[in-house]
C-alpha cells in the first residue's frame, strides 16, 4: 500500500488557456487536424503530510475553487483518449513542487512534506501512433524533462547511495602519449590535448604525484574558453592579408594597432598579439591619453564600472554606474527557457557581485526565421518558433520575477543563426560610491557562501558551452543547463542593496561558470575550502560534483573574521541561507577537502597559466565591392509596394507581442516605455532610466543602446563592427544623449576557431573595425564578452560584434521618437562616409555635437536613427505612435528613401525653427494629420502600413488572443444605497466611510514574501504621501523562522493603520495560480485575527496592487471584506486571455467614489498606469457582477484613451468581465486593483500621454487625518 497521495488539478473549461493553446498548436503548427479536444492536468504526488493539512492544501495550495477542478487519485477520461505525463529529470529545479512545499509549511510549520509535480496531457480524437509521438515530442524537451508512467510510486523518499571516494589517476604522471591520449578522449574534456600534457608535466615535475579526478575537472573548468577566454588569448604569431577592394583601411588599422602597442608596451616582453589584446588596446591607448577619467580603478572585475556625479535631493553625490553584457547561446539553444533565464541571471550577478543594484536590462537576440514550417527544422535542433518563444518566456519570467525592468528588447533575424541562437542580456547597475568597499582578502578572512544550494544542475556549463557542437553532443550536455530560481536572486538583490551589508563585504564573486572551485577560487591566491560545508539540494553528490557544479543564485563573499556573525544575521533577516565554507591562507595554493581528505591541492601559479600557451596564424579575408550594401542602389519600380514590403520585413516589422512579455515599468524609473505615443506604437531605440536613488529624488538618467547588423557584417566583419559602434552612438544621440560621454561594451559571437588561419579572419577583422571606431570617436569600450562557439555541423553563425553604448544624462535632455505635431518638418542628417564606405568619424562627431546643441536649444522635438532599412522604415515607426501621417518631398530620390542609413538620423523640427538648425540637413517632408503616408503619387493609409508592419510576426508573438469578448458593454444598475446614483456607468455616493481613529502620521505595513518585488516602489509612494512605512520579510527557511515571522507580522499589523499587499510573483506564481504565498500565510489564525482587528476595531484600510490584489481576492478581503477564503462562485483573477504576461500602459477610469482610497481621484477621471501581469483577468458571474455594481464596489474599469469602455484586448488587456480593473470591499476600505499606480515619478514614462497620478496613496493617508 503506497503512502503517496495523488491529486490532479485541471482548469475549468472557460479558464483552460494552456489546453486551448496546445490544441491550436497541434492543428496549426504540427498540422494534426483530427484532435477534437485537449486537456492539461497538473499532477501532484504528496507524501509525509497529515490528513487535516492535506485537506486544507487541496483547496488553497493545489487548487482554487473558482477556477479549478480537483480529482483525488484518478480522473475520468474519454474512451480511446491518448494520455501521457511529463516530469522534470532528476536534479532539475522544479519551482512548482518547491513552492507547494513552502506553502504547505505555512499551513503547518512542522510539516516536512515531499511533493513531486508532473503535467498530464489528455489528447482526444482519432490520431495515429506517429501523430501521438509527434505531439509528445512537441510537449517534452528531453534536455530537462522525460515521460513518466501513470503508475503511482510506493514512496517519494529517494535513497541516495553514499558516493565513492574521489578517483586518483594512478600512473598518470609517467604515462606514454598513446595511453594518455586514450584517457584524454575518455574524459570528454573541453581543454586541448596540449593542455593535458601541460598538466602531466606539472604533476610529474612539481607535485611529484598523480592527480585526482577533481583536480582534472577543476582545471578543465578553470581553463575553459568560457571562464578564461582561451580563444581570445591564443597568440597570433603571423597575420597575412589577402587582396581585395577594401584592403587599405583594414591594413592601416592593423598598423595603427601595432604602433600603439609599441608605445604602450615599451620594454615589456610578456605581451603578445592576440584577439584579447586587440579588443583592449583602444581602451589602454585612450586611457594613456587621459580620455578615461571616469573609470573605477579596482582589482575586482565584476563589471564595467564608471564613477558618475548624481544629484540626490539637489545635492551632488558620487555614484558607481555598472554595466555588463552576457551571452547564453549554447544553453538557450538546447533548453530555451532555462538557458535564457540564466542568461539574465548571470548578467545580473556580475554587477550585483560588485555590490551595485541592478535596475534595468536589455535583451538582444539572434534567430533564424521563426515563421517557417516545423518541417524545415534541422535534425537534432528545436524548431525556431519553439526556440524564440521558449527563450522569450524564460528570460522574461526571470526578469519579471526579480523585479528588473527590461527597457529594450529586440530579436535580430538572419538565416545563419540556425547554427546556434544568440541570447544576450545587458544590464545596468548603480550604487552610491560610499557603499562599496574594495579591499584585498587577507589570510584568516572567511568566505561565506550565500544563497542557493548545490545540485547536479549546471555541472559543466562552462565546459559545455566551450565544446564543439554536433547532433550527438546535444544529448549528453543536458545537465549543463539549469532553471533559474528568481525569488532567491531577488533576495540577494535586496540584501546587497542595504548599505550596512555592503560595508562589510571586502570582495565578492558570483557563482557563474565553474562553481565553487572558480567562484571561491578566484577570491584570493591561497584558499582552504571545505566542501563538506557547502549546502546541497540533495545527498549523493561527490567531491568533484560539489567542486564544479554551477548551481546559480549564489554569491561567495569575503568578510573579516569579526564580521562573520553580523553578516550571517543580515542574511537571516533577508531569508537567505549563508554558510562559512572557506578560509584565506598565506600560502598561494588552492586546496579543497571533502570528507576530511584533500581532493585538490594545486599551486596558484599553475592555475594562472590558463593552460598551455596556444598559438595560431591568421589569414585576413578582404571584402570586395560585390555584396556591399552601400553600393547596391537598386531602382525602385513601385514605391507603394516597396514601402509595404519594407514594413513587413522580418527585421523591420513590429515585435510588440514579444516586447510586451517583459516588465518594463517596475522600479518606477523607466523614463521611456518600449513603445510610445498615445497608441503605444512608436518603438524606442534606447533604454533610458533614472538612477535608482532609494531615498530621495534625482534628475540623473542612464541610457543604453545597441548597434549591429548581421547582413552588413556577413559581407565585411570590419565594416560591420565599425558601423555597429556608430549605430549604437547614433541611437544615444537620437535619445538626446551627449556622444562625448559614451562608454562601450562589446559582445563578440563567432564561429568556432580551428587550425585553419582563415577561420580566424572574421573576429580579427571585426575587432580591427571596432578598434578603428573607438579611436575614431575617441571613446573606449571598457568591457565585453566573447563567445566563440557559433558552429553546428557545417553551419556558422554570422560574424557578430554587437556594440552596447552607455551614456549618463539629465532628465531634461531626453527626446522621444514619436512624431508630435502636424505641420512640423522632417529633416535628414546624413552621416558622412569616406571613399571606402567607412564612417568619417570627424565629420560625424561634428554633426552629432551640433545636433546635441540644437536639441538642447529645443529645436528638435523627435529623432530617429536610421539602419539598413533607411528612411521609409524610420518615418513610419515615428508616425505610428500618435497615428500621424507623413508627406515626403517628391524631389527625394526613391533610392535614397530605402537605402541603408547607418549613423544617419531623421529629425522632427517645428517649421519656424528649421532655418535655425546648426547641423547640415536636407528637408525631406512634413508631418500631417490626414492619416496617410504619401510620397509623390504613391500613397498608403496609416492603417494599411500598420497592418503590413504588424502582420509578419503575429503568429509567433501574438498581440491578441483572437477570442471575441462578448461581455456586457453597458448595464442598468439599481443602487443598493437609495441615496447613491448610478449614471453613465458611474456610481456616486455621499456615504463615504469616515475614520473615527485619527492619526497624524499613519503607519502602513508592507509584507514581503519570496517572489515579492514591488515593495520598494510601494514604500516610496507611501512615504511620498506622508505615511510611515514598515516593511518586513517573511522568513521560511525553518519551522522556527516561520513561527518567528508570524509573531513579527502579528506585532507589525497591531501597530499599523494600513496594510499594503505589494505586487510581485508569489514564488513565481507557483503552485499554478497567483498569490498563494500571501493567501496561505494570512490564513494563519494569529495573522488573520490581527488583520480583522485592524479593519473592524481600528477603522483600518487595506490595499492590494497586482499580485496584492490577487492576495486580497484569494483571502476574501475583496469582495467580502473579511478573511474567509474563496467559494465555488467567488469572483476571482485568472490567466489573461492571451495566455502570456502583458506589460504595457493601460487607461483606467474611476467609476465609483465609495472608497476612501479614491477620494482624491476625479470621479469619471481617466488615468494611465503601467500594468504588468500574467493573471489579471477579473472574472465574476452575472449575479456577482450585478451585486458589485449595485453596491459601488466596482472601483475602476479599463477604457480606451478617450475614456470609453472598449472590449478589445488593446484596451481591456486581459479580457476581464465588464472591463473591471479594481474592486473594493462592501464599505470601500479594502481596494484591490491590477494596474501599478505606485510606479510613477517625475520624468517616468515620458513617451506616454495621459494623467498618471491617481493619488491613491495620498487619499489613504488623508483618511486618517
Amino acid at each position: 500500500m503506497s503512502n503517496v497521495r495523488r491529486v490532479y488539478v485541471e482548469k475549468k473549461p472557460s479558464f483552460a488557456v494552456k489546453a486551448k493553446e496546445l490544441k491550436h498548436e497541434i492543428s496549426s503548427y504540427l498540422g494534426i487536424k483530427t484532435v477534437t479536444a485537449v486537456r492539461v492536468l497538473i499532477r501532484y504526488d504528496v507524501e509525509n503530510i497529515s490528513d487535516d493539512v492535506f485537506e486544507k492544501a487541496c483547496h488553497t495550495v493545489f487548487a482554487e475553487p473558482p477556477v479549478d477542478d480537483l480529482y483525488l487519485e484518478k480522473f475520468e477520461a474519454a474512451d480511446g483518449a491518448h494520455i501521457f505525463s511529463v516530469e522534470f529529470l532528476p536534479g532539475q529545479f522544479d519551482q512548482r513542487a518547491d513552492s507547494a512545499v513552502q506553502c504547505v509549511q505555512f499551513l503547518d510549520e512542522n510539516a516536512q512534506p515531499i511533493i513531486r509535480s508532473a503535467t498530464t496531457y489528455v489528447i482526444e480524437g482519432d490520431i495515429t501512433e506517429e501523430e501521438f509521438e509527434a505531439i509528445k515530442n512537441h510537449c517534452i524537451n528531453p534536455v530537462d524533462s522525460r515521460e513518466t508512467g501513470l503508475q503511482k510510486p510506493e514512496t517519494l523518499v529517494t535513497e541516495f547511495k553514499d558516493p565513492e571516494d574521489v578517483k586518483i589517476f594512478d600512473g598518470f604522471r609517467d604515462m606514454d602519449e598513446a595511453p594518455l591520449k586514450e584517457l584524454y578522449s575518455s574524459l570528454n574534456l573541453a581543454m586541448t590535448f596540449k593542455d593535458f600534457l601541460h598538466i602531466q608535466n606539472y604533476f610529474k615535475n612539481e607535485e611529484k604525484r598523480d592527480p585526482s579526478m577533481t583536480e582534472i575537472r577543476v582545471l578543465d573548468t578553470y581553463w575553459s574558453d568560457h571562464c578564461r577566454h582561451t580563444t581570445f588569448s591564443t597568440e597570433l604569431t603571423q597575420v597575412k592579408f589577402d587582396e581585395g577592394d577594401y584592403k587599405t583601411p583594414i591594413v592601416d588599422t592593423y598598423n595603427r594597432y601595432l604602433s600603439d602597442r609599441e608605445v604602450l608596451y615599451k620594454g615589456r616582453d610578456d605581451k603578445f598579439v592576440c584577439l584579447m589584446d586587440l579588443a583592449l588596446m583602444a581602451m589602454k591607448k585612450l586611457k594613456s591619453e587621459g580620455k578615461l577619467q571616469d573609470q573605477e580603478e579596482s582589482d575586482e572585475i565584476n563589471a564595467c564600472s564608471i564613477v558618475v556625479p548624481v544629484d540626490v535631493n539637489g545635492k551632488e553625490e558620487e555614484w558607481l554606474i555598472n554595466f555588463k553584457n552576457e551571452t547564453h547561446n549554447h544553453p538557450t539553444e538546447i533548453e530555451p527557457f532555462g538557458g535564457a533565464a540564466t542568461c539574465l541571471g548571470g548578467a545580473i550577478r556580475d554587477p550585483l557581485s560588485g555590490r551595485t543594484y541592478v535596475y534595468q536590462a536589455m535583451r538582444v537576440t539572434g534567430a533564424a526565421d521563426p515563421t517557417v514550417s516545423v518541417k524545415e527544422t534541422l535534425k537534432g535542433k528545436l524548431p525556431q518558433k519553439k526556440l524564440v518563444r521558449g527563450a522569450a518566456h524564460g528570460y522574461s519570467s526571470y526578469g519579471n520575477q526579480i523585479g528588473l525592468a527590461t527597457g529594450y528588447v529586440k530579436e535580430i533575424y538572419h538565416p545563419n543563426y540556425v547554427a546556434k541562437r544568440m541570447e544576450i542580456g545587458a544590464v545596468m547597475g548603480a550604487a552610491p560610491r560610499r557603499a562599496v568597499i574594495r579591499e584585498n582578502s587577507d589570510p584568516g578572512d572567511i568566505i561565506i557562501l550565500l544563497g542557493g544550494r548545490t545540485g547536479r544542475d549546471g555541472i559543466g556549463g562552462a565546459t559545455g558551452s566551450s565544446k564543439v557542437h554536433t547532433e550527438a553532443s546535444i544529448e549528453v550536455c543536458g545537465a549543463e543547463v539549469q532553471k533559474g530560481n528568481a525569488p532567491t536572486e531577488r533576495k540577494i538583490q535586496r540584501m546587497f542593496r542595504r548599505e550596512e551589508v555592503s560595508y562589510i563585504i571586502k570582495k565578492c564573486n558570483d557563482f557563474g561558470a565553474g562553481g565553487v572551485s572558480v567562484a571561491i577560487g578566484e577570491l584570493a591566491p591561497g584558499l582552504q575550502i571545505d566542501l563538506d560545508k557547502v549546502p546541497k539540494k540533495y545527498a549523493g553528490l561527490d567531491g568533484t560534483e560539489i567542486a564544479i557544479s554551477e548551481s546559480q543564485e549564489r554569491m561567495a563573499v569575503v568578510v573579516a573574521p569579526e564580521d562573520v556573525e553580523k553578516f550571517l544575521g543580515f542574511a537571516n533577516e533577508e531569508n537567505l541561507e549563508a554558510v562559512p565554507v572557506a578560509v584565506v591562507t598565506k600560502e598561494p595554493r588552492l586546496v579543497l577537502s571533502w570528507r576530511g581528505k584533500e581532493v585538490v591541492n594545486i599551486s596558484r601559479a599553475f592555475l594562472d597559466t590558463n593552460g598551455a600557451h596556444q598559438e595560431t596564424t591568421v589569414e585576413v579575408e578582404i571584402p570586395n565591392k560585390e555584396g556591399n550594401l552601400f553600393e547596391e542602389h537598386p531602382d525602385v519600380a513601385d514605391v507603394r509596394e516597396k514601402w509595404l514590403s519594407t514594413l513587413a520585413d522580418l527585421n523591420v516589422c513590429s515585435q510588440k507581442g514579444l516586447v510586451e512579455m517583459f516588465d518594463s515599468s517596475i522600479g518606477a524609473g523607466s523614463v521611456l516605455m518600449p513603445y510610445g505615443g498615445k497608441n503605444q506604437l512608436t518603438e524606442t531605440q534606447a533604454m533610458v532610466a533614472k538612477v535608482p536613488v532609494q531615498n530621495g529624488t534625482t534628475n540623473t538618467v542612464t541610457m543604453m543602446s545597441y548597434g549591429f547588423d548581421p547582413y552588413l557584417s556577413s559581407w565585411s566583419p570590419y565594416h560591420g563592427a565599425a558601423y555597429a559602434v556608430t549605430e549604437s552612438v547614433a541611437r544615444i544621440v537620437a535619445a538626446g544623449g551627449d556622444y562625448k560621454k559614451i562608454r562601450f561594451t562589446f559582445q563578440e559571437y563567432f564561429r568556432r576557431m580551428t587550425e585553419d588561419p582563415k577561420r580566424w579572419s572574421q573576429p580579427f577583422a571585426a575587432l580591427l573595425g571596432a578598434y578603428a571606431a573607438q579611436m575614431g570617436f575617441g571613446l573606449p569600450s571598457i568591457g565585453g564578452k566573447d563567445s566563440m562557439s557559433g558552429t553546428f555541423n557545417d553551419i556558422d553563425v554570422p560574424p557578430t560584434l554587437v556594440s552596447f553604448a552607455v551614456d549618463v544624462a539629465k532628465l531634461q535632455d531626453v527626446i522621444t521618437p514619436e512624431l508630435k505635431k502636424a505641420g512640423n518638418k522632417l529633416v535628414w542628417l546624413r552621416a558622412p562616409k569616406d571613399q571606402y564606405d567607412l564612417p568619417d568619424y570627424t565629420g560625424i562627431m561634428e554633426q552629432y555635437e551640433k545636433l546635441h546643441n540644437d536639441m538642447q536649444a529645443g529645436k528638435v522635438v523627435s529623432a530617429y536613427a536610421l539602419d539598413r532599412h533607411g528612411i521609409a522604415a524610420a518615418v513610419s515607426k515615428m508616425a505610428f505612435g500618435n497615428a500621424m501621417g507623413v508627406k515626403i518631398e517628391h524631389n527625394l530620390d526613391p533610392r535614397d528613401f530605402f537605402a541603408p542609413g547607418f549613423g544617419d538620423l531623421v529629425l522632427e523640427v517645428p517649421a519656424e525653427k528649421v532655418g535655425q538648425l546648426s547641423i547640415t540637413y536636407t528637408v525631406i517632408g512634413e508631418v500631417t494629420d490626414n492619416g496617410k503616408f504619401s510620397y509623390g503619387n504613391a500613397e498608403l493609409t496609416v492603417d494599411e502600413a500598420y497592418k503590413a508592419w504588424t502582420g509578419t510576426l503575429e503568429k509567433v508573438f501574438k498581440t491578441t488572443s483572437g477570442e471575441e469578448n462578448d461581455g456586457p458593454v453597458a448595464m442598468a444598475v439599481k443602487t443598493a444605497d437609495p441615496e447613491a446614483t448610478y449614471e453613465n456607468g458611474i456610481y456616486n455616493t455621499k456615504n463615504i466611510y469616515v475614520c473615527k481613529h485619527k492619526v497624524a502620521k499613519p503607519r502602513v505595513f508592507i509584507p514581503v514574501f519570496p517572489g515579492t518585488n514591488c515593495e520598494y516602489d510601494s514604500t516610496k509612494a507611501f512615504e511620498r504621501a506622508g505615511a510611515e512605512v514598515d516593511v518586513k520579510v517573511f522568513k521560511n527557511l525553518s519551522a522556527e523562522d516561520i513561527r518567528d515571522s508570524v509573531e513579527i507580522f502579528e506585532k507589525s499589523i497591531d501597530q499599523a493603520q494600513m496594510i499594503m499587499f505589494p505586487g510581485g510573483f508569489s514564488a513565481g506564481d507557483e503552485p499554478d495560480g497567483s498569490a498563494k504565498f500571501f493567501a496561505t500565510a494570512f490564513q494563519n489564525a494569529k495573522i488573520k485575527e490581527a488583520v480583522m482587528k485592524l479593519l473592524n476595531e481600528r477603522d483600518g484600510l487595506a490595499l492590494g496592487i497586482c499580485n496584492g490584489f490577487q492576495a486580497l481576492i484569494k483571502l476574501g478581503l475583496v469582495p467580502y471584506g473579511e478573511i474567509c477564503g474563496q467559494k465555488e462562485d467567488s469572483p476571482t483573477l485568472t490567466y489573461n486571455t492571451i495566455g502570456r504576461h502583458i506589460s504595457k500602459m493601460v487607461y483606467t477610469k474611476v467609476v465609483s467614489n465609495k472608497s476612501p482610497w479614491l477620494q482624491k481621484a476625479a470621479l469619471g477621471g481617466v488615468y494611465c498606469n503601467p500594468a504588468s501581469h500574467g493573471e489579471g483577468r477579473f472574472v465574476a458571474n452575472d449575479e456577482w457582477l450585478a451585486k458589485l455594481l449595485a453596491n459601488g464596489q466596482v472601483a475602476t474599469q479599463y477604457v480606451n484613451p478617450n475614456g470609453e469602455l472598449d472590449q478589445s484586448e488593446e484596451s481591456n488587456i486581459n479580457g476581464s468581465t465588464y472591463n473591471i480593473e479594481g474592486i473594493t470591499s462592501p464599505d470601500g476600505r479594502v481596494l484591490g486593483k491590477m494596474a501599478h499606480s505606485e510606479r510613477r515619478d517625475n520624468g517616468v514614462a515620458i513617451n506616454i500621454y495621459g494623467q498618471q497620478d491617481i493619488q491613491i496613496f495620498e487619499s489613504g493617508v488623508e483618511y486618517f487625518k
